[in-house]
């Protein structure tokens, strides 16, 4: 299984996810918060099944290296 999820992408799940169950813990959101387990571990995994299916690969140079400038900003 090849990573597809580049480094800033994984970076966004990872803190997206856990926003969401840091919201489900404290009871400010509903139990669909507790889905934020899936980009959590996507993120760790680096791996999307999503990302496979649509042909998307955002851990190629070419993507990194766009996010990196973006991210420079």
């Amino acid at each position: 299984m090849n990573r597809n999820i580049g480094g800033f992408d994984r970076g966004l799940r990872i803190l997206g996810g856990l926003v969401l169950i840091l919201l489900a813990v404290a009871d400010r959101a509903g139990a669909w918060a507790w889905l934020g387990f899936i980009p959590v571990i996507l993120g760790f995994v680096g791996w999307c099944p999503l990302f496979r299916l649509l042909g998307v690969d955002s851990a190629s140079p070419q993507f990194e290296a766009s996010n990196a400038e973006r991210a420079a900003l």
